[in-house]
């Protein structure tokens, strides 16, 4: 019931909840809120120098509702950048890491979305409807509470999910019989594998010819280029009423060229979408062979963004803004970052110094500083804010844009075929077939015992089973089974059989029977019949059947087994006449590894090179076939 009460989540965010693992006593609520500054200021380092798509990683302290303990915890919008969810996964990780006395519950829209990352590795009943308070971080490891520990103890796949305290009071006596198996906490590690210096990997540093305003409200609050390029990237025709008439906030006339680091996501999608300025805005671009268009078109995207936030705020007074800098917090909170080198040796005062301190600021006020009962302040009203509490040296701006660093290469934005293929192989742990025709050894057998390992797995309404590698056993047909499942199908007892049915499939006599034949039926319908005869009848019943087939186009159609032959069976068959060679070919058993084999060849062969249900089922496998170059060579033969 209070997963039915609970509001569903928006598309774009992920709620992060910790727990304190054992049974908090009458100071939990205090220990709780404590517990949410230190963590802040323990991971401020790497929060301060992040650039969050939507909205930044928030603790705040949750009170008890229904089953749910009181928690530390919030939720973040990540936008189009999935990787803020991931940032977020590998925080949690290592905040359970650090203070192991808290377990984390991590989930989205999609609900646990850990368990979908390592999909190929889950146990068989963890499905999503039991998998509810089941998967926590904890001690920086996945666990897993399985369903024996549900409080009906039992297998049942539709048990109900444990609650979060009875799995918390589990985690904290015997958590080392739920960790997760291996495969399924390496899936989950290799995905936020790289932090944290995997943060500095996804910004892009370029130049942006912008308003001085603007370059001076990015000094201070260098997270507001995602507010500006969400506004750009989101605009609607209501928007765009501010941009179609002379900038009121940043005009076109005091321009100068800055240096803005952007997270990879912000940048492209500022740079992919085409926009021509409207006249009226006095923003002019020069020709596209000019070698800094690229950073006037940059910087024409993001004023409009700027301006368009600037045009939906609500004129707050500056002295409105909270003065939260000079709180005993936020000395902790600044002692804490020169403990852990934050500031790299810049001597105090210095440009980067102050750089890195704004950034810490405006992480302080975004994310530990602001109470729960807050109204977040709309990035339009800090922006007007700062425009009125920063002065704006153009002449210093300008001597700075003498002598920018170089900006990053965006070539990552251009990727080849071949590097996205191989993207996708790194993503499902596989590796590329080689492109050297003397080491590629492709081996029909195993693609026909491949598509048999397929086969052989169990399939449902939900999908199929996919095998793990072509050396799985071959497929076996077990006689008693199959004869049980044919037993409960047709029934036991003979009375429900047809007696004539039985006697045609015997003596193979399909004509109408006469009245001594109905005679013997009736006398054998009181008979038990066994599984092992009416095996045989319906074996002797499909023989015949491939006898008559065998004589039709649809029997011709099939490769069968070439059978060798003494000369003495040879010399006979030659003078037994062309009709009886012609039978013995007939009723030769057809060959199912080849016929198999060919099928799937064809099929291949069909797909001209695009993904299909062939290439799909065996590359899945690790079975990779060549391409036909048979077809091609024929192709290009008959082109020239």
């Amino acid at each position: 019931m209070e997963a039915l009460r609970r509001p569903a989540l928006p598309e774009d965010a992920v709620r992060y909840r910790l727990f304190a693992a054992a049974a908090a006593g009458p100071g939990g609520e205090a220990l709780l809120r404590r517990c949410a500054e230190v963590l802040l200021v323990r991971f401020a380092p790497l929060l301060a120098a992040y650039v969050w798509q939507r909205q930044p990683f928030r603790l705040r302290y949750v009170p008890r509702r229904g089953e749910t303990p009181a928690h530390i915890g919030g939720t973040t919008l990540f936008g189009d950048n999935v990787e803020d969810e991931w940032f977020i996964v590998y925080l949690v990780r290592e905040i359970t890491r650090e203070f192991p006395g808290l377990a984390a519950r991590i989930d989205d829209n999609d609900g646990e979305f850990l368990l979908i990352e390592a999909a190929d590795f889950l146990p068989k009943w963890l499905n999503p409807e039991n998998s509810e308070n089941r998967v926590f971080f904890y001690k920086g490891e996945l666990h897993i509470i399985p369903l024996s520990e549900t409080p009906e103890q039992d297998c049942d796949l539709s048990a109900p999910c444990p609650t979060i305290p009875q799995a918390l009071a589990l985690l904290s006596s015997r958590s080392e019989e739920f960790l997760a198996a291996e495969p399924i906490r390496a899936a989950v590690n290799k995905r936020i594998d790289g932090y944290p210096e995997k943060i500095q990997a996804s910004l892009h540093r370029a130049r942006c010819f912008l308003p001085a305003g603007i370059v001076a409200v990015l000094r201070q609050r260098p997270s507001l280029v995602a507010a500006a390029v969400q506004a750009f990237y989101l605009r609607d025709p209501a928007d765009l009423r501010a941009c179609r008439r002379p900038f009121r906030t940043f005009p076109a006339e005091q321009r100068v060229m800055a240096l803005v680091t952007f997270t990879r996501c912000l940048y492209a999608q500022l740079v992919q979408q085409k926009f021509v300025p409207d006249r009226r805005s006095g923003y002019t671009l020069p020709s596209p062979s000019h070698p800094q268009y690229r950073a006037y078109e940059l910087g024409m995207k993001l004023a409009h963004g700027f301006e368009i936030l600037c045009s939906k705020s609500s004129k707050v007074a500056p002295d409105a803004k909270r003065n939260v800098l000079s709180s005993p917090l936020w000395e902790r909170f600044l002692r804490s970052l020169k403990e852990k080198d934050y500031f790299k040796g810049e001597m105090e005062g210095s440009a980067k110094y102050l750089e890195l301190l704004h950034m810490a600021e405006d992480h302080f006020q975004q994310s530990v500083a602001m109470p729960e009962s807050s109204v977040e302040v709309s990035p339009g009203d800090e922006i007007l804010t700062l425009l009125q509490t920063t002065s704006i040296d153009l002449k210093e701006f300008e001597r700075e844009a003498a002598c920018l660093p170089p900006e990053d290469d965006d070539s990552w934005l251009d990727i080849t075929p071949d590097a996205l293929d191989q993207m996708l192989k790194e993503a499902r742990n596989e590796s590329l077939p080689s492109t050297n025709e003397e080491e590629q050894k492709y081996d029909l057998e195993t693609v026909a015992e491949s598509m048999k390992a397929f086969v052989s797995k169990v399939s449902s309404h939900e999908g199929a089973e996919m095998p793990w590698s072509s050396d799985e056993s071959h497929v076996t047909f077990d006689v008693d089974s199959f004869t049980k499942a044919l037993d409960r199908i047709l029934g036991a007892d003979s009375e429900e059989l047809d007696s004539d049915d039985l006697d045609e499939e015997e003596e193979f006599d399909f004509s109408d029977g006469d009245d001594e034949d109905l005679d013997a039926g009736n006398q054998r319908q009181e008979q038990k019949v066994s599984p092992e005869e009416l095996v045989g009848s319906l074996k002797a019943y499909m023989s015949e059947m491939d006898r008559e087939l065998a004589q039709t186009n649809v029997g011709k159609s099939f490769t069968t087994q070439k059978r060798g032959a003494s000369s003495v069976e040879a010399a006979a068959s030659e003078s037994a006449g062309p009709d009886s060679g012609a039978e013995d070919a007939e009723l030769a058993p057809v060959d199912v590894d080849m016929n198999l084999v060919a099928n799937l060849l064809e099929s291949y062969s069909a797909q001209a090179g695009l993904a299909g249900p062939t290439s799909n089922i065996l590359q899945s496998m690790g079975v990779y076939l060549p391409e036909n170059t048979d077809h091609t060579g024929s192709s290009s033969r008959a082109t020239q």
